[in-house]
């Protein structure tokens, strides 16, 4: 009956937020990119493959900014006929892509390793040792810049972006180690060590991204709302005495819809409705769901007893499918 939209002071920070990260991305972005070439030629001058992986590792990182910075760009078109949520679902397509990419590079490094272990090569230490100290500073700084300027509680864009930069300096962390153990006691196998310990951040970041992506894309409930509160916020509104068939997805990050029936009291006039609706949109809007669509329906009407949506695959209608 009513898919209004409560957007009235939530859009003007949103956008505040919006800019305030894309401009953070962009700042990171060129200083990770940046110095990520000069990690992967250092790699291959000192023959380090901790500073290879740890490049490789910042790679993604510049990726997933590249990616995010992408992401805000595509998310701001406007929605048009043909799609009507606009392009925010780019940013989770982005992020299931970005997942991905870390679990190959981290697979590869793996590899790579495992040749390693066999037989050490001869690494320039001073030089690696230089150059994973000063990628470990350039993520302090990054990370900070990310911490203090942008969203990355919340936005799984920023955080995916954020989680890299952290694991990242872990990253650095492995490399400056390993080039002292090789430094000191002459140990070579630190070297592929490190970069297998940097590996396993990677695969386990990758891992998360992709699966809290495609939780978005397989439109699961947003993993912080509990749909039987929901529920039952709706059940507890004075003068609904009923509510079935409900859908909680996220469109993006930040963005939850929900879509339910709800009985009324048929002797109600549309005008009490229309303010019964308003009244559960405000409670759903003060847990997170600023997207609302409730139809309301009569004690008359054949409901069914289900909460959720118990249409089969294949009726012709899955909406009508108790309106005979």
């Amino acid at each position: 009956m009513s898919g209004h939209q409560h957007d009235h002071g939530h859009n003007h920070g949103h956008s505040h937020g919006h800019t305030g990260n894309k401009k953070i991305l962009l700042i990171s972005f060129i200083i990770i990119t940046a110095y990520m070439i000069i990690e992967a030629v250092g790699g291959v001058m000192t023959n380090s493959l901790a500073l290879l992986s740890d490049a490789g590792h910042m790679l993604s990182d510049s990726i997933a900014l590249g990616i995010a910075l992408l992401a805000f760009r595509f998310g701001e078109k406007a929605a048009n006929s043909g799609k009507t949520y606009g392009y925010r679902r780019f940013e989770i397509l982005a992020a299931v892509l970005n997942g991905i990419t870390l679990i190959g590079i981290s697979l590869y490094i793996f590899y790579e390793a495992i040749e390693r272990f066999a037989n050490p090569p001869q690494v320039a230490t001073t030089g690696m040792l230089i150059i994973s100290t000063i990628g470990l500073l350039i993520n302090i700084l990054v990370a900070w810049i990310m911490m203090r300027g942008s969203d990355t509680k919340t936005n799984l864009n920023m955080r995916g972006a954020y989680l890299h930069v952290i694991s990242d300096m872990l990253g650095s962390v492995g490399a400056i180690a390993a080039a002292l153990l090789m430094m000191f006691f002459g140990w070579g196998w630190a070297d592929p060590l490190a970069s297998v310990i940097v590996a396993g951040l990677v695969l386990r970041s990758g891992f998360f991204v992709t699966k809290s992506s495609l939780h978005v894309l397989m439109e699961g409930t947003p993993s912080h709302l509990d749909l039987n509160d929901i529920v039952s916020s709706i059940l507890d509104t004075k003068g609904v005495l009923g509510v079935h068939d409900v859908h909680l997805w996220s469109i993006t990050s930040n963005q939850n819809a929900l879509t339910a029936h709800i009985v009324v009291d048929g002797g109600s006039s549309v005008y009490d409705t229309e303010l019964l609706i308003k009244k559960i949109e405000h409670a759903l809007e003060h847990k997170g769901i600023a997207h609302v669509t409730l139809q309301a329906e009569s004690e008359k009407h054949g409901h069914e007893d289900s909460v959720l949506c118990t249409a089969k695959p294949g009726t012709p209608d899955a909406h009508a499918h108790h309106h005979h």
